[in-house]
C-alpha cells in the first residue's frame, strides 16, 4: 500500500496544481488541447474541476486517516480510486470520440484510468478478508 500513497500524492497534488494553473491561465497556448478557445470545450474542461477536486479531497483524507490508523481510510481510498478511474475514462472517451490523439492529453488521462485498477482489487480483497 506504500505505492498507493505515492500515486495518491502525485494525483491529488497534481489535480490541485492543474486547476490552479488552469485558473491562472499559466499553460502556454501551444500545450492547450485543440479548440481550447471554444466556450463549449472550456465548459467541458471546467466540468471536471469538481470531480477532480473531490478526488484530491478523498485521496488526501484517506491518507490522513491511514496515518492516524483509522480503518475508514480504506473506504475513502476506494472512493478516490473509483472517482479517479471515472475521471480518466470520461476524458479518454471524449478524445476517442473526437478521434484526437494528442499524447500530452492522453498520457495523463490513461494514467488516471489505469493506476486505480492496480489498487482497487487489493483494497477489495483486503476488505473481504476482514
Amino acid at each position: 500500500m506504500r505505492w498507493m500513497r505515492v500515486f495518491f500524492w502525485i494525483t491529488d497534488v497534481g489535480f490541485i496544481l492543474y486547476w490552479a494553473v488552469t485558473a491562472l491561465e499559466l499553460i502556454p497556448p501551444q500545450y492547450l488541447y485543440s479548440d481550447y478557445s471554444n466556450p463549449i470545450l472550456v465548459a467541458w474542461n471546467w466540468s471536471f474541476m469538481p470531480l477532480d477536486l473531490l478526488i484530491s479531497f478523498t485521496g488526501l483524507y484517506s491518507m490522513l486517516l491511514q496515518k492516524r490508523r483509522r480503518e475508514a481510510w480504506r473506504m475513502w481510498a476506494l472512493i478516490s480510486l473509483v472517482l479517479t478511474f471515472c475521471s480518466g475514462l470520461q476524458a479518454i472517451s471524449y478524445w476517442a470520440i473526437r478521434l484526437e490523439f494528442d499524447l500530452a492529453w492522453w498520457i495523463p488521462n490513461v494514467y488516471l484510468l489505469l493506476y486505480p485498477l492496480c489498487f482497487i482489487p487489493l483494497l477489495l480483497r483486503r476488505q473481504a478478508v476482514r
